[in-house]
């Protein structure tokens, strides 16, 4: 990473925008296309995953799980599940927000998103879903 650069982390509602071509999802095309720079929350993959599962079958989603992969993937340990619990406290975050929010805290990030949960919080770049 180049110094100065700050890591970039996708919430899993802004893959979702930009796999579905969506127009909110030419927001998050540079910070998911700059793969020296992605940090992906395990817990993203999981959700896309899911959802890409569902809509399109495993086939689809295991080749969005690779995409996914090319970044640096970032486990839940014990003591990123700690933050990620007081993360979840402080702003009143669901669990998985929690773990992604706290993700991008770790690694001095920015979060990409378009998720109203996070859209008053440091270090997030929100926008409006559909704009």
């Amino acid at each position: 990473m180049a110094r100065g650069e700050r890591p970039n982390v996708v919430d899993s509602s802004a893959w979702l925008a930009y796999l579905a071509d969506e127009p909110s999802g030419s927001h998050f095309a540079r910070a998911i296309e700059d793969t020296a720079h992605l940090i992906v929350p395990a817990i993203c993959i999981l959700e896309v995953f899911k959802v890409v599962a569902r809509q399109r079958g495993d086939g689809d989603a295991l080749q969005v799980a690779a995409l996914m992969q090319q970044g640096r993937v970032v486990d839940l340990d014990a003591a990123l599940a700690l933050v990620a619990a007081k993360a979840g406290i402080d702003y009143k975050l669901p669990l998985a927000d929690g773990i992604v929010y706290a993700t991008a805290q770790s690694v001095g990030g920015v979060l990409w998103t378009q998720d109203d949960d996070f859209e008053e919080l440091p270090d997030v770049r929100f926008f409006r879903k559909g704009k």
